[in-house]
Protein backbone atom coordinates (compact mmCIF):
# COMPACT_ATOMS: atom_id res chain seq x y z
CA UNK A 1 0.00 0.00 0.00
CA UNK A 2 1.37 3.57 -1.26
CA UNK A 3 1.21 5.94 2.09
CA UNK A 4 -1.45 7.77 0.51
CA UNK A 5 -3.82 5.22 0.64
CA UNK A 6 -2.93 4.26 4.22
CA UNK A 7 -3.42 7.94 5.66
CA UNK A 8 -6.95 7.74 3.34
CA UNK A 9 -8.37 4.87 5.00
CA UNK A 10 -7.31 6.18 8.51
CA UNK A 11 -9.23 9.41 7.84
CA UNK A 12 -12.35 7.65 6.72
CA UNK A 13 -12.49 4.63 8.83
CA UNK A 14 -15.25 4.36 11.42
CA UNK A 15 -16.87 7.63 9.57
CA UNK A 16 -20.42 7.40 7.70
CA UNK A 17 -20.02 10.52 4.81
CA UNK A 18 -23.03 9.65 3.27
CA UNK A 19 -25.92 12.13 3.99
CA UNK A 20 -23.73 14.20 6.27
CA UNK A 21 -23.68 17.14 4.21
CA UNK A 22 -26.69 20.09 3.67
CA UNK A 23 -27.35 19.83 0.21
CA UNK A 24 -29.73 22.39 -2.12
CA UNK A 25 -32.29 19.74 -1.64
CA UNK A 26 -32.67 19.97 2.38
CA UNK A 27 -32.46 23.17 2.16
CA UNK A 28 -35.05 23.62 -0.63
CA UNK A 29 -37.21 21.19 1.21
CA UNK A 30 -36.53 23.16 4.78
CA UNK A 31 -37.79 26.10 3.53
CA UNK A 32 -40.88 24.71 2.24
CA UNK A 33 -41.52 22.92 5.50
CA UNK A 34 -41.05 27.05 7.10
CA UNK A 35 -43.44 28.07 4.83
CA UNK A 36 -46.22 25.79 5.15
CA UNK A 37 -46.11 25.73 9.30
CA UNK A 38 -46.10 29.03 8.87
CA UNK A 39 -49.20 29.29 7.26
CA UNK A 40 -51.00 26.84 9.59
CA UNK A 41 -50.02 28.75 12.30
CA UNK A 42 -51.59 31.91 11.03
CA UNK A 43 -54.49 30.15 9.83
CA UNK A 44 -54.92 28.05 13.48
CA UNK A 45 -54.39 31.32 15.17
CA UNK A 46 -56.60 33.34 12.92
CA UNK A 47 -59.43 30.66 13.54
CA UNK A 48 -58.86 30.15 17.42
CA UNK A 49 -58.91 34.23 17.58
CA UNK A 50 -62.64 33.71 15.75
CA UNK A 51 -63.89 31.33 17.64
CA UNK A 52 -62.80 33.01 20.77
CA UNK A 53 -64.76 36.21 20.30
CA UNK A 54 -67.96 34.58 18.86
CA UNK A 55 -67.99 32.54 22.42
CA UNK A 56 -67.48 36.15 23.99
CA UNK A 57 -70.35 37.81 21.71
CA UNK A 58 -72.67 35.02 22.65
CA UNK A 59 -71.91 35.62 26.31
CA UNK A 60 -72.66 39.34 27.29
CA UNK A 61 -76.12 39.26 28.22
CA UNK A 62 -78.40 40.87 25.74
CA UNK A 63 -80.05 44.14 26.55
CA UNK A 64 -83.42 45.15 26.67
CA UNK A 65 -84.32 47.39 23.81
CA UNK A 66 -83.93 51.28 24.99
CA UNK A 67 -86.80 53.33 25.71
CA UNK A 68 -87.46 56.66 24.90
CA UNK A 69 -87.24 58.82 27.22
CA UNK A 70 -89.19 62.19 26.99
CA UNK A 71 -88.04 64.78 29.45
CA UNK A 72 -90.23 67.62 30.42
CA UNK A 73 -89.10 70.79 30.84
CA UNK A 74 -89.07 72.08 34.51
CA UNK A 75 -89.46 75.61 35.10
CA UNK A 76 -86.44 77.29 37.35
CA UNK A 77 -87.09 78.99 40.68
CA UNK A 78 -84.22 81.42 40.54
CA UNK A 79 -80.67 80.97 41.75
CA UNK A 80 -79.49 77.84 42.89
CA UNK A 81 -77.57 78.36 46.33
CA UNK A 82 -75.13 76.02 47.65
CA UNK A 83 -74.42 76.07 51.74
Amino acid sequence: MRPREVLDRHEHEGVDTVGTTLTPEFWRQFAVLLVIATVVTAVVSAALDALVLRMRVRRTPQRPPATQIVRTHRPTRGTPVHH
